[in-house]
């Protein structure tokens, strides 16, 4: 089968003839990759040195798609079974971990709900327990996951949501997804205080997929008893935070990755936000590419692209 094949650490893929999965043992299923999305962690994972530990080499890259099952449902897979990743014509999955996608939902969509959107839905819901009324302060918000989490904080009740990037035209789509007030960060001027100001003296939950300086310029912009949800390392793995910051205000600093979440939320998580994009709710910016193409795309995705990048091995 025509797969991206990783063939030693910290290379790109390459396409290539890969074997197909054979029979799949108890609790597994093989499907027909119909799309396949493409993540930072992709890359972090073909480095050979991610916290997760490395994959084996070669395998085929891709930690997500939508495949047809043999009984012609669509369904959503995420870590799918090495050396069988997602973007080929096949892969092998876990028959525990695949949620079903509704009649009349993209695939593509589908497929933006889960590693990009689970991220940002479960840091509100499962890890920040954000309520109505709250105001919620997302950093990264040109990203993926910041735009996905711009509209599920609205989704989910909050009565205010600033959206902060460097980005001027992420900014502005943000804006257009449901954020009441945007910040440019990397500008001149006291980030803190530009912060505060646009959450009207105070956020309750701070979304950070960026840590570094912008984490820790939002922390002083929680009000006390805020919680903040880190989601990854954009800006910089290490970010300087002051003792008084913490303990003066009562925060609560909690970690959030998708791997530790039980399958039985996220797959709950999955069918609330693929019912919101059924119903026009929830959105994603998405750019479709032919498998072939996945050079390209990997160069884009380690330069951010500020899209989600979908591959379509049929292509």
């Amino acid at each position: 089968m025509r797969a991206a094949i990783l063939r030693a650490y910290g290379a790109t893929p390459e396409i290539g003839e890969f074997p197909e999965p054979g029979v799949p043992d108890i609790g597994q299923v093989a499907v027909d990759v119909v799309v396949a999305g493409l993540n930072p962690v992709d890359v972090s994972l073909a480095s050979g040195v991610f916290y997760a530990g490395p994959p084996p080499v070669p395998s085929v890259v891709g930690r997500e798609g939508v495949g047809r099952t043999a009984g012609g449902h669509l369904v959503y897979f995420d870590g799918p079974i090495a050396p069988f990743g997602s973007c080929a014509e096949r892969a092998l999955i876990d028959a525990t971990a695949q949620f079903p996608v509704p009649d009349g939902l993209d695939p593509a969509i589908a497929v933006c709900l889960g590693i990009s959107g689970l991220a940002a839905w479960l840091a509100l819901e499962w890890r920040a327990r954000v309520q109505p009324g709250e105001t919620v302060l997302v950093l990264g918000a040109s990203g993926v996951v910041g735009l996905i989490a711009v509209q599920a904080a609205r989704l989910l009740g909050a009565g205010r949501v600033v959206a902060a990037a460097r980005s001027a035209s992420g900014l502005e789509r943000a804006r257009a997804a449901g954020a009441d007030a945007t910040v440019r960060l990397g500008q001149p001027g006291d980030l803190p205080d530009a912060l505060r100001a646009a959450a009207h003296g105070g956020a309750d939950v701070l979304i950070d997929p960026l840590w570094g300086e912008p984490a820790a310029a939002a922390l002083e912009a929680l009000n006390p008893g805020g919680r903040a949800v880190q989601l990854g390392q954009a800006a910089g793995p290490s970010a300087t935070l002051t003792s008084s910051t913490i303990r003066g205000r009562m925060l609560t600093i909690l970690g959030h990755t998708n791997f530790a979440a039980p399958v039985d939320v996220k797959a709950a998580a999955f069918g609330r936000m693929a019912a919101h994009a059924l119903a026009g709710e929830l959105t994603v910016e998405v750019e479709r590419l032919p498998l072939a193409e996945i050079g390209d795309a990997w160069a884009r995705l380690q330069r951010s692209a500020n899209r989600k990048l979908v591959l379509v091995p049929g292509n």
